[in-house]
């Protein structure tokens, strides 16, 4: 047996209605199954989501404040007053602002940007900010991504005697902000038909609000933070993040261009994973370690030799982020382990002075991906006596709501139900740790803290090709709520398994079906799996199918993310050296050593005391193994097959390790046959007595035999009466009753030892499988009413 890292959750989708679109859009099953369990199970839905660039986008006049924001702003160009952008320093904003600087360029506004420092101002709007924007002649202060809870800095803006415009996306709180107009589309009176824009999103309906006509240009922007921010990529962000990764492979935008040349990536083939994993990272490292404004520069570049000088520079920054998360990280489970062990915390809250609050969301992504908890990541600022964080969650648990409930004590916070910024007294942390813990503790229970795999659909080897895979890329681009496709491969067998890769941590597979299906396999750091996965087991798999194309050839391969086991394994380890060795890397959780007899302490002494060791002396020690469900390890030969049938009878072991290491003078290399006895008592009958002690060699190496048969044949004979044997000379018995050989008590020992030397021993795997099978499923009630009986 081997359990998968995660909980599987297999959808099942509506058979008729994947028949219908199946059929109506001629489509796969596979494919049409994924689109209904995605919701889209009509033929207008369903038609409308693959084919993404037949999509329109909304009116942005729908938006609630849209044409008060419209008509304020061009007032402003009009009359030549002073516009300000006032942006957020992750990707989202960055693009937003970006967005809303072109735009308003475009119509010849008297504008600029500011986006707060991290470290210095903290996240959002802040008093020092808009003070020095009035100061510097600001009439009309327009914020991107950010500025829904700033309720305290918005009455300043109109004290200050400037017009405040808000848009955003964060989620809303009880008061909301007084300004000249708040577009937003999860207001509670809005009825805009889109509720899940990025910021940027939001920034593009306003610039699309004032041109008059879409921005198309724009989109490649758009499409970035829309990404980078892992907002739902349905609705309006399917669209935008789609047509935006289109323009993205043909742009000439200097700053794009620069970016993704040292981000390696291939314009031509750019996708979703190339933003959210190369260009993104690169564009918040700038702001999660100083000031944001070079990512904008780099965005509205119009050089490319400046947008090359910016970019890398950008790239430098990345590379030290990467280095300073690294080491964060590190120190930060070290924290977690030694302080708050994930046992007792249902919520993991740090904090440390020296950490950099740039990064500190990015660490909490780490922690719940090392101990799946949600977290907080805290910097602590000593001299200010204040605390500045990101906490990342775990489905089911609703971040910003939880949080909501500690509102009294996080002045400056906000955040989604899977993500969240804050900033408190340090003095506080110790009491919003306990709070967030008592909130988990009622909220979640321990299946939850067993990270969740959504699987998309079940499929066979037979239905696994080229077309189906293509198919499946009709539904990219890939995101929230729109993941790319995990599908399950139940029971099949692993016609070749390996590992590969320079350390050998990675999994390479072939599954197979027994009906000459078959399809390859890769699992990056999956290499262990090898180690626990046995020859013929059945296996089931999960993973992300792909085309793997080499050399003009295209084969479809899977991309393995976790396998299961869903029977007890049998793993050969006979004949297998250095047992300290090899029972280190079997896994010590609720795993059994047994032993059958003391001698294995002179092979193995580091056996003795063993904390896993079951010393079976009779076959009443085998409750020690009752309902025992674990690994078992099976040292040394068994006395006998009852005291092995007793071992496993029973039990439901995932796994069994057979090792049946012996001494081969303990059993014989051959078992006498009836012709040995014949042959010996026919010499005895000749020659008469035999001095063995001093012959015994001589007529052993006569007849080819070991020295042990002859000395057990002729134990068998003394037991059954043929002989007398007195100081080593043997001797025939006058007139001796005609005895079968199997009334010799060691005879019949030897027998069954030499017999049950064979099936475990010298067996085939299959025959060894088998033979534990037997006993294991078709002999375990029997063995309970013989254990009754005998008990």
């Amino acid at each position: 047996m081997l359990k998968p890292k995660t909980r599987w959750n297999l959808r099942t989708a509506d058979e008729n209605k994947v028949a219908v679109l199946a059929e109506e859009l001629h489509i796969t099953p596979l494919v049409a199954a994924l689109l209904v369990n995605r919701g889209l199970d009509t033929i207008e839905s369903a038609r409308s989501f693959l084919f993404v660039k037949n999509q329109t986008f909304h009116d942005p006049f729908l938006l609630k404040d849209m044409d008060k924001a419209v008509y304020r702003i061009k007032e402003a160009i009009q009359n030549g007053e002073k516009i300000r952008i006032f942006g957020d320093y992750d990707a989202d904003g960055v693009t937003s602002t970006t967005v809303m600087m072109t735009a308003l360029t475009r119509l010849g506004a008297d504008v600029d940007f500011y986006i707060p420092n991290r470290f210095t101002e903290g996240y959002g709007p802040n008093p020092m900010a808009f003070r020095l924007a009035a100061e510097q002649g600001v009439k009309v202060l327009i914020t991107v991504d950010t500025g829904i809870s700033a309720v305290a800095e918005a009455k300043l803006a109109a004290e200050l005697g400037m017009d405040y415009i808000l848009t955003d996306h964060h989620e809303p709180g009880p008061q909301l902000p007084e300004a000249l107009a708040i577009i937003h589309p999860k207001l509670e009176d809005s009825t805009y038909p889109f509720k899940d824009l990025a910021g940027v999103g939001v920034a593009f309906k306003l610039a699309h609000a004032l041109l008059g006509e879409l921005p198309e240009d724009l989109l490649e922007i758009a499409a970035i933070g829309t990404i980078a921010d892992l907002v739902p990529l349905q609705g309006e962000n399917r669209v935008i993040a789609a047509k935006g990764i289109e323009q993205l492979r043909l742009t000439r935008r200097p700053g794009l261009v620069a970016l993704m040349k040292v981000a390696n990536v291939q314009q031509e083939a750019l996708n979703e994973e190339s933003i959210g994993f190369a260009m993104a990272p690169r564009i918040n490292a700038v702001g999660r370690l100083g000031d944001a404004d070079p990512a904008v520069d780099l965005l509205m570049s119009a050089s490319l030799e400046e947008a090359m000088e910016l970019a890398n520079e950008i790239n430098d920054i990345n590379k030290e982020r990467q280095e300073m998360v690294a080491a964060m990280a590190e120190e930060a489970i070290a924290e977690v382990e030694e302080n708050f062990p994930p046992e007792s915390n249902g919520v993991l809250i740090i904090g440390r002075e020296g950490w950099n609050a740039g990064v500190v969301g990015i660490v909490a992504s780490k922690l719940v991906e090392r101990f799946y908890r949600p977290t907080i990541v805290l910097s602590y600022d000593r001299d200010k006596g204040l605390a500045k964080g990101s906490a990342r969650s775990i489905v089911g648990f609703d971040l910003f709501q939880s949080l909501s409930q500690c509102r009294e004590m996080l002045p400056h916070f906000g955040g989604h139900p899977m993500a969240a910024g804050m900033t408190l007294k340090i003095e506080d942390v110790q009491e919003l740790r306990d709070r967030m813990n008592l909130i988990a503790k009622e909220e979640l229970n321990e299946e939850d803290f067993t990270p969740i795999t959504n699987l998309d659909g079940a499929t066979t080897l037979a239905e696994v090709s080229i077309q189906t895979i293509q198919e499946m890329s009709l539904l990219a681009p890939f995101g929230v709520t729109n993941p790319k496709p995990k599908i399950l491969i139940d029971s099949v067998q692993l016609s070749s398994v390996r590992k590969i890769g320079a350390n050998q941590n990675h999994l390479k597979v072939q599954l197979e079906d027994g009906e000459k299906h078959k399809l390859d396999g890769v699992g990056f750091g999956l290499g262990h799996f090898v180690d626990e996965i046995a020859p013929h087991a059945e296996v089931s798999v999960i993973g992300e199918l792909s085309i793997n194309e080499w050399n003009n050839m295209k084969k479809p391969q899977i991309f393995v993310q976790d396998v299961s086991v869903d029977h007890w394994q049998l793993f050969d380890y006979r004949g297998k050296g250095q047992a300290e060795k090899w029972l280190a890397d079997i896994p010590a959780q609720n795993r059994k050593i047994v032993i059958f007899s003391e001698d294995i302490y002179s092979r193995y002494p580091f056996l003795q005391n063993h904390p896993d060791l079951v010393h079976i002396e009779n076959e009443l020690d085998a409750e020690q193994l009752d309902c025992f469900e674990g690994h078992l390890v099976l040292m040394d030969m068994p006395p006998s097959r009852e005291y092995l049938k007793r071992v496993i009878a029973k039990k439901n072991p995932s796994r069994i390790y057979a090792h049946f290491s012996h001494e081969q003078d303990h059993f014989l290399s051959t078992m006498p046959t009836r012709d040995h006895f014949k042959w010996f008592y026919a010499f005895l009958a000749k020659k008469g007595p035999l001095d063995v002690k001093r012959y015994g060699d001589d007529l052993a190496k006569y007849r080819g035999w070991s020295r042990d048969t002859v000395d057990f044949i002729s134990k068998v004979f003394f037991e059954l009466d043929f002989v007398t044997i007195e100081n080593g000379l043997i001797m025939l018995t006058t007139n001796a009753k005609k005895r079968d050989l199997s009334e010799s008590e060691s005879y019949t020992r030897k027998k069954e030892q030499f017999e049950l030397e064979q099936e475990l021993v010298y067996s085939s795997y299959q025959q060894l499988f088998d033979w534990f099978n037997h006993y294991l499923v078709h002999e375990a009630t029997d063995l309970e009413e013989e254990t009754k009986q005998w008990i």
